[in-house]
């Protein structure tokens, strides 16, 4: 099998910034992908037009992520405005674009180790070039995508019957109290504050090693991809409870995102599902009058619109949910039994996607020995 850099059998097409004032959202121009916030359900969702592009994509182009979130990428479908956070890779003639998708997910932890950065982790266009790749005849090629793709199927089918589940819990929600916002069963209603206390957690100082080599999970905005937190990216010692202001919050507290880059676009609230730490760019909700957690996370997983539209910008350019941001958040105040009724229909909804998540582990790990066979030239 013939191996080589990648620049030698893929064109690669490096990402530039228009000018800031030829930005508009009214459709002037060409829809621009400035990062991986500008993907959106497996395709390029572009907010913004610009009337000054550079750099573009055609239509089956690979658009991949090379700022932040590394290694994201999704199938051009069209022309678009490349800015600085995503790389356009064009595959030549050597190359099957199938098989290069799915060559790039192999490589992803490889090119995430060349990133650097100190406020945004990214990768240049030599650290995308010089990455080696095998290059079997095009026919074995086209023969490999097919499996993965086959492969790759089944993983999205189960990705997608956990992701209606998730919308099935806010679908009873909606159906036994109605929207917080409109309360239109005229439930007691109360502001966030008025009702619970707002803790942030915070960072333990880095240059203390040993508040680094514990087990205790540290949950930051990176870990909220899930309703329920079960373990985190992250962790710290114990040592660092005793000898910092950080306090170990117990399980079954509902914490949100309040500041980054990520308000931009959702507003994240999981549940912990351990004992755990939280850094401060979360807030942790602790009740000061009776409420089940699963209502409350599902009460404040309603009102994402509502929250973002009211999302500030810091003088430094920073995303964040302020006091008075805070302040607008609705809390419906139903009976304890109704809310308790809600959280065991919850319970059931999760026992269904525990068996999903388990089948889409085993996916996963057949996808992984697939891939890894594919591209040692082992895949019978």
């Amino acid at each position: 099998m013939i191996l080589g850099a990648l620049s030698d059998v893929c064109e690669v097409t490096m990402g530039q910034a228009p000018p800031g004032d030829s930005y508009n959202d009214t459709g002037e121009g060409v829809p621009l992908i400035a990062g991986a916030g500008d993907f959106g359900n497996g395709r390029l969702a572009p907010k913004k037009f610009t009337t000054a592009g550079t750099k573009f994509s055609s239509a089956g182009d690979i658009v991949l992520s090379i700022r932040a979130s590394i290694g994201d990428k999704v199938w051009a479908d069209g022309s678009y405005c490349l800015g600085r956070g995503v790389a356009g890779l064009r595959a030549g003639s050597q190359l099957e674009p199938r098989y290069l998708w799915h060559w790039l997910g192999a490589v992803e932890p490889e090119l995430l180790s060349k990133a650097r950065g100190a406020t945004f982790l990214q990768v240049n266009r030599t650290d995308i070039a010089e990455l080696v790749i095998a290059l079997p005849e095009l026919d074995e090629q086209r023969r490999i995508a097919s499996i993965l793709d086959k492969a790759d199927t089944l993983r999205a089918k189960r990705r997608e019957a956990l992701a209606r589940l998730d919308t099935l819990s806010q679908s009873i929600f909606h159906e036994m109290f109605g929207d917080p916002l409109a309360n239109a069963r005229g439930w007691e209603i109360a502001s966030l504050p008025d009702v619970a206390k707002l803790y942030s957690g915070g960072t333990p100082s880095k240059d203390v090693k040993e508040y680094w080599n514990g087990s205790l999970p540290w949950f930051s905005p990176k870990d909220l991809k899930a309703d329920h937190l079960t373990d985190s990216i992250d962790h710290i010692s114990n040592e660092v409870l005793s000898q910092t202001s950080l306090r170990l919050l117990p399980e079954g507290t509902v914490v949100f995102v309040v500041r980054g880059m990520i308000l931009a676009h959702s507003f994240p609230v999981s549940l912990l599902q351990v004992p755990a730490t939280i850094n401060q760019d979360l807030k942790a909700v602790l009740p000061k009058v009776e409420l089940d957690p699963y209502f409350l996370l599902a009460n404040l997983k309603s009102q994402k619109s509502s929250v973002l539209a009211h999302v500030a910008t810091a003088a430094h350019g920073t995303k964040r949910l302020d006091a008075e941001a805070l302040a607008m958040i609705r809390v419906l105040l139903p009976p304890v039994e109704l809310q308790q009724q809600f959280a065991g229909r919850v319970a059931a909804v999760e026992r269904l996607k525990g068996k999903h998540r388990a089948q889409l582990a085993d996916l996963d790990m057949l996808f992984a020995a697939l891939q890894d066979k594919a591209f040692k030239g082992e895949l019978s």
